[in-house]
């Protein structure tokens, strides 16, 4: 088990900025269909929340991906758990992330998708870790940016499995 430090973000402001982003994305995207891809386990709530925030068309399929196992470190080594059920040739890819910090994981899955031949492949995370990255990723849609080095809990996000039903954002107090 983990002790929780300081409240990042609140449940409210997390409802609020899924709102904004579903406006934007809604946006964007009118006029096509998209597909939206979780990356579970952590992207679930987000993807969730943020899919009735969007007033399109949407389809959702789920992928999982891992280069943490039980750790709080990346493995740097990516391992699909589960692809796609989808094709995705010629189709609009928003594919919805709980935080990117490293951007190992998106890179690859970047990479891998775009192979597929999709009409286009954009990301929308909910927390970007830019003190983290290893290399550099665009990140189309950013719920918020979170400075520093903290290890994080709650909507979604985990640690050894454990806080991801928080209704908020925590750092992890170490």
């Amino acid at each position: 088990m983990f002790e929780i430090g300081s409240v990042l973000f609140s449940a409210r402001q997390i409802q609020s900025r899924v709102r904004e982003l579903g406006e934007e994305i809604s946006r964007d995207y009118a006029g096509k269909e998209l597909l939206m891809v979780g990356i579970l386990k952590g992207a679930a709530m987000f993807m969730m929340d943020l899919a009735r925030e969007i007033h399109i068309p949407v389809q959702m399929d789920f992928m999982s991906l891992s280069s943490y196992g039980a750790a709080t470190e990346s493995t740097g080594t990516v391992q699909t758990r589960r692809d796609l059920d989808a094709d995705i040739s010629n189709r609009h890819v928003l594919v919805v992330e709980d935080i990117v910090d490293t951007g190992l994981t998106l890179n690859y899955l970047k990479q891998s998708l775009q192979l597929r031949q999709p009409a286009s492949v954009k990301i929308c995370a909910f927390l970007d870790k830019p003190a983290r990255r290893k290399l550099e990723l665009e990140i189309e849609y950013k719920g918020y940016v979170v400075e520093g080095d903290d290890f994080l809990v709650g909507y979604g996000l985990d640690m050894a499995e454990e806080g991801r039903a928080l209704p908020y954002i925590a750092a992890v107090r170490r």
